[in-house]
């Protein structure tokens, strides 16, 4: 939207007075809105140089990069005025976890390290943000993940990377985070802030993991995550067993009589036939849709059933294993079922809303391309913990500004699907 900016220029300065109200000095105030409008300007790069290029007699390229690399104002404060503001407008029926790869060539960056990214689709050199979005369009936090080879505690510490932790200011209390567990520490923090969203979407990258659905669960959060075909599970029949006492040892403990299968084998053995079509959405492209767009349209298969594994079973109020909803997408022209979630939905849940919560982290991908092909969400050129935390924070609020900017023109005043 840069060629528009200057008619909206006066929404940009009330907007970033809101956000950056809690900034102690005017000054801070002042970059703050400055590089906000560097980010939504037209222009390949949105790293400081580039911007202070392009902002005319306020492209201060000191002022800018300090604000943004060594200013000590709290990312946290914005953001939870970002989520209030948000919340306000969008009224998400879902917080959505995800995260994303930032690719670098070098190794002088925070918490560089070779590891996997869907960015990329590979292993590459690279940051990983972990962000939590209110529904669409609104990335209210990030977590950057800290890898063990940046971690002194860890066996896998790299002394090279270590040595460059007091260069690039990541705090001395931080250490190495499971991903699933920053996800749960940013929902504490939403909801600290008064955000009060009862259902979690995310993908198999967090679902997979038994402590990231139990952490909800203690949170009194409902959830539809995404899994791998390799979980296993009861049917919602199964029931533990008691063998009988020989006399001998200790007594046996109730199990199921049966070892439990995978989530792939219990949706093949239910059969396609018990697949039925579902529309989601509508896409973007021509189609046969009501507005004209091509439906988002397959078929699923929603069983009842037990996940079964050793910190499940720990957990558990007594022998039986919890029941919940097991998700499966089965194309009709696929011999097998291609996706799968778990939901804790009520068991009431219609097939369509378990298709269409599951299916919300769809918009996320969305949003990802957005900030990072129009806002320079991956431009950062700085090395530091606090710099990387100021930028994406930024990035999130001139996103922000955008959905706002569309929901405004929008003939019926709503966000974005």
């Amino acid at each position: 939207m840069g060629g528009e900016l200057a008619a909206v220029r006066c929404d940009l300065e009330d907007f970033a007075a809101e956000m950056f109200e809690p900034f102690a000095r005017a000054e801070q105030r002042r970059w703050g809105t400055v590089y906000l409008r560097g980010l939504l300007l037209d222009g390949r790069r949105k790293s400081v140089e580039p911007m202070a290029a392009r902002l005319g007699e306020d492209g201060n390229r000191q002022a800018l990069a300090n604000f943004i690399t060594t200013s000590p104002w709290d990312p946290a404060h914005v953001r939870a005025r970002l989520a209030w503001r948000m919340q306000h407008v969008i009224k998400p029926t879902a917080l959505i976890v995800d995260d994303t790869g930032f690719l670098k060539d070098g190794d002088a960056s925070a918490c560089v390290a070779r590891q996997y990214t869907g960015t990329a689709g590979k292993v590459t050199n690279c940051q990983a943000g972990v962000s939590l979005h209110l529904g669409a369009s609104a990335a209210v936090d990030w977590r950057l993940f800290l890898p063990e080879s940046w971690d002194p505690a860890s066996s896998k510490a790299d002394p090279g990377k270590v040595a460059r932790r007091t260069t690039c200011g990541i705090p001395a209390d931080v250490g190495h985070v499971e991903k699933w567990q920053l996800a749960l520490d940013m929902i504490d923090e939403t909801r600290s802030w008064g955000i009060d969203v009862p259902l979690v979407v995310a993908d198999g990258g967090y679902g997979d993991t038994a402590a990231f659905r139990l952490g909800l669960e203690e949170r009194g959060l409902t959830y539809a995550v995404g899994i791998s075909t390799t979980t296993t599970a009861q049917p919602e029949a199964a029931r533990p067993h008691t063998p009988p006492y020989g006399g001998r040892g200790p007594k046996p403990q109730p199990a199921y009589p049966e070892a439990a299968k995978t989530v792939k084998k219990l949706v093949i053995e239910a059969g396609k036939q018990t697949a039925r079509p579902v529309q989601w959405r509508e896409g973007s492209r021509p189609g046969s849709g009501r507005s004209g767009l091509k439906r988002m349209y397959s078929r699923f298969v929603a069983l009842r059933i037990r996940p079964a594994g050793r910190q499940i079973r720990k957990a558990a109020d007594g022998p039986e294993l919890p029941v919940c909803w097991l998700l499966a997408e089965w194309p009709a022209n696929q011999p097998e079922p291609v996706q799968f979630w778990l939901s804790s939905l009520p068991s009431d849940t219609s097939l369509a809303t378990l298709v269409r919560t599951a299916k919300l982290r769809w918009r996320i991908e969305h949003d990802y391309r957005e900030m990072k092909q129009a806002l320079g969400l991956a431009h950062f050129e700085g090395r530091t913990w606090r710099g990387w935390h100021h930028h994406v924070t930024l990035v999130s609020v001139a996103h922000a500004f955008c959905t706002l900017q569309r929901i405004t023109r929008s003939p019926n005043g709503t966000a974005p699907a």
